[in-house]
Parts: C-alpha cells; structure tokens; sequence
C-alpha cells in the first residue's frame, strides 16, 4: 500500500519522497502519513534484528514509495562505522531506568540518529522526483541539529546546507563543533538572537513566496533538515522500536509488557516519534514529556494552554531552550481529529497572539502523555547523585529527563519498566556535567574538563571531540535577525 502525506493545514497529498524533498508543506503546514501503519513483524522477529534491520522494518512502511534497495542501501550508508556502538543505539541501566545512548553518531548527540540517514533519503528523492535544481539545505538549530545535519550532507553532490544557530545560546563544544565544519557546500552562521528568532526566521524564509521565484530563476531549491521534515521524523521512530525489542530480547520484559518513555524535549519532535511508534501497536503506556526551565510544553500538559509569551531561559540543557515547539503542531492536528481547519486557526492564534487553548475534547485525547520540569539546581543534583551512586555519567539534557522521570513516579507510584531517551554525551556538555558532580572543577579550562570527565568515568574522549581540539574555525559569520534572508542571497551570489 503507497502512503501519502498530508499537510496539517490542508492541502494536497504527496508522496514520501515529495515531502521529504519540500521539508514544509506549500501552506506552511507539516507533512503527516495519511494513517500511521502498524507494525507488520512481531516483536519476537524484531528482537533477533540489528539496528540496520529494525530500521528497515519500521521505515518501510513509511517511505513507500521508495524501492526495498533503495531504502536498504540509505540505511546501510548512514547505519556504519561513523558509530563507536555495534549496537547503533546501546542501552545502560542505571538507577531503575534504562537509559537509550542515541548519542554514538558522528556528532555524538540524538539528532545523528535521523541526520545520518536524511541526505541519502534526500537525495534519493531527488533522483525519484527528477530534480535538477541544487538543494538549499536551510536549518535552524539550537545546538545538536545544526552540526548534525552538517555532518550529514558535507560535500554531498546537488545540496548545500545553510545553518543558523544563536550566537549566544550553544555550549561551547557545540559551537566549535559548528564553526570548525568542513565541506565547500556547508555556511554557518551566528545570529544575535535565540533559537526561536532563528527558527522564525527560517519558517519565514520558506514561506517567502517571492524568494522561492529567485531561488528558482537561480537554480535552486529549499529544503529543510530540522525536524519539522517527515525524513527526519520517521527514522527517530526505530529507536524506541528498537529499544522495546532489545527490552524483550535481554528478558528485561515480557513481550507484551508495557513500558514508560521519557523523553527531554524542546521542538517535541523526539517525543512524538515516540507517540508514532505507540499507535503503530507498540506496547508503550505513558509518554513522559520533560521540560527545562523553559517549560512551555510542561504548562501545556498541565492546563491545555499554549503560551509563548514569557521570557526566555538559557539553561545548561540549551537544546530544549526553545518556547516555540514546532513538531506539537503535528499532535494538536492528530487530536483535532485531523481538522486542518482547526489547526490552522491555533497556529494563526500562535502566530498572532503567541498563544492558544485547546479544547476540553482535545485534551482529553493527551491522557498518554506526562509533563513536568527540572530546574537548574534539580538537573545539576541529578547529575551528581546518579554518578556518586552508580559511577554513571549523563548529561543536562538527559540529566532532565532522569530529573522529571523521578517526579513522575513520586506523582503516579507507576513503577513499570522505563526507557530513558538519553539525548547526548556528558562530553559535549562537560563545564555544566563536571561543575554538578563536584564545584572543585569550576576552574578548568574545557578541554581539561573534558580530559577529567573521560578519567572518571572510564569513557575515551569521543572523536567528534577530539577533532576540534586544534580544528581551525572555518565559518565566523554573525548577523542580525532581519538580516538573515540578505545573508543567505549572499552567500548564494543571488542578487
């Protein structure tokens, strides 16, 4: 059966390849699958999988339109060596919860889960689609995308990837990161502004129906790698897949059995694959979504309003510091009961009032799902407690999760078998990791910190950190929110 996407907002239903390829339906919706399959193999199947097949049995039934050899040989492309775990998605227990590592990628946080895999499933498209336009990668990022989606499509024939990222919002790894990548086709640049401005700014560019002309006339085409694109979306459903399957192939649980997710979350979009691969029939109970300081989504659990307009927080978990979660908009259409109509006079609210309440109906439909927050203090003494008890170290974002995990069940006595999505390396947050387990570090310099962190607890510094030690900063770009369109003309040598 050929599954089609459909725009949030309405509009007409394209292929997997075509909304891969657009990232943003024309009407300024998010693609979504017509239905969401179930899962055709049992878990018993999936158990005695690797990584590489499970992805292909999950996938499957999403990009239909892409042959079995094509998709198997995305998969093996992004599934490999530039992982340091056989196992692609490791899980360690700690502490009465399993915690999920995605953060063995090339970059060594979740996002290369998805963006290893997206320029493969990107450029397929275009082969299928008969493009012959370049492909205008355009991200924003709040730390982890940007660098992995540059990662990703580096020097990858018929794309360039333009990042935008606040210049004051990222830890310094992540930046470094970024500012160090290699490639002719990838641009990185620093706004005076934060995430939200930059991912305002990017929405705004796509919606630009003028600017969609010029790039034509000039040869060229937008795409999107955040996960507002369906490509990146559907790879990031294999893990807890995956991770359900290791569960019952280490006799962890019983087939069956159902279990707790607890996911960090900003943009919503790594919790709501989760949500996806729970109406695909698997055996998932709560879905416990957790929130920093910025804890928008935390207070629209709690009362089904949806409120922007409150200062912004910079926290030591900067991937989740965002107060405009743009994946949500794909569950208020699934709880709207897929009423375009309705969904798009929520986010015009959004987008005029910064705001928006749901319906007593809609809401009773979020009876899956689980919010509260951490606050600074509590996501540092999460971090020291866990390592003094169990030599285990994790970092902020994670560190979260694990924070909220414990609120939920001091809340609900609910002590089923839980999975942790744990987001990223503590290597890549090492200042606000090291501080937490003990002040005496405070007075390092980064990569000593880093160097003290693989000490004590046993992991070898990763190489995508290793790299930048010495890496010559290649990108230095800054500019102001309104002149982000102008820079990427620019850069583009489009007049």
């Amino acid at each position: 059966m050929n599954l089609t996407y459909k725009s949030t907002r309405g509009g007409a239903q394209v292929t997997a390849s075509q909304a891969i390829l657009k990232g943003l339906a024309d009407d300024g919706g998010l693609y979504v699958p017509s239905s969401i399959p179930a899962l055709d193999v049992s878990v018993e199947e999936l158990s005695n999988m690797t990584y590489q097949e499970v992805a292909y049995e999950v996938m499957k039934l999403y990009l239909t339109d892409f042959t079995p050899q094509e998709l198997k040989s995305c998969i093996d492309k992004a599934y490999d060596s530039k992982f340091d775990a056989e196992e692609i998605a490791p899980m360690v227990y700690a502490d009465g919860a399993y915690y999920l590592e995605l953060f063995h990628g090339a970059t060594i946080a979740f996002k290369d889960m998805a963006l290893s895999i997206l320029p493969h499933l990107m450029t397929t498209s275009a082969r299928k689609n008969h493009v012959d336009h370049e492909i205008v990668i355009l991200t924003a990022t709040s730390g982890d995308t940007g660098k992995a989606a540059m990662a990703g499509f580096a020097d990858v024939e018929g794309t360039k990837i333009i990042v935008f990222y606040p210049k004051d919002g990222v830890s310094p790894v992540q930046e470094k990161q970024m500012v160090t990548q290699k490639g002719k086709n990838t641009f990185v640049v620093g706004i005076h502004g934060n995430f939200d401005d930059a991912q305002t700014g990017v929405k705004k560019m796509f919606n630009d129906k003028e600017l969609a002309k010029v790039l034509d006339a000039n040869g060229y085409q937008f795409s999107s790698a955040n996960s507002i694109n369906i490509g990146r979306l559907v790879p990031q459903i294999v893990y807890y897949v995956y991770a359900y399957a290791m569960l019952v192939h280490n006799e962890e649980i019983v087939n069956g059995e159902k279990i707790n997710v607890v996911v960090p979350t900003g943009n919503f979009g790594n919790i709501l694959a989760a949500y996806y691969a729970k109406n695909m029939g698997l055996p998932i109970d709560r879905l416990i979504c957790a929130s920093n300081e910025n804890k928008v989504l935390y207070d629209f659990f709690s009362t089904g309003s949806y409120d922007k307009n409150r200062d912004f927080v910079v926290t030591s978990s900067p991937s989740m510091d965002i107060l405009i979660s743009s994946n949500l908009e794909r569950l208020i259409y699934k709880i709207a009961g897929e009423d375009a109509e309705a969904n798009r006079s929520l986010m015009e609210a959004l987008s005029h009032d910064g705001k928006y309440e749901i319906t007593p109906e809609m809401r009773e439909r979020l009876k899956d799902f689980y919010g509260n927050f951490a606050d600074e203090d509590q996501t540092a003494r999460t971090i020291h407690d866990l390592y003094t008890d169990t030599g285990y170290v994790i970092d902020t974002h994670t560190a979260v999760a694990a924070t909220v995990y414990k609120k939920y069940v001091s809340d609900t006595q609910d002590t089923k078998k839980t999975v942790i999505a744990s987001t990223a390396s503590p290597f890549k947050f090492a200042r606000s990791v090291m501080t937490a387990i003990d002040k005496k570090y405070a007075d390092m310099g980064d990569f000593e910190l880093i160097d003290e962190l693989s000490s004590i607890s046993g992991v070898p510094v990763p190489k995508a950190v290793e790299e930048i030690r010495t890496a010559p900063v290649l990108h230095n770009t800054q500019c102001d929110v309104d002149e982000m369109e102008d820079t990427v003309k620019k850069w583009l040598n489009i007049k």
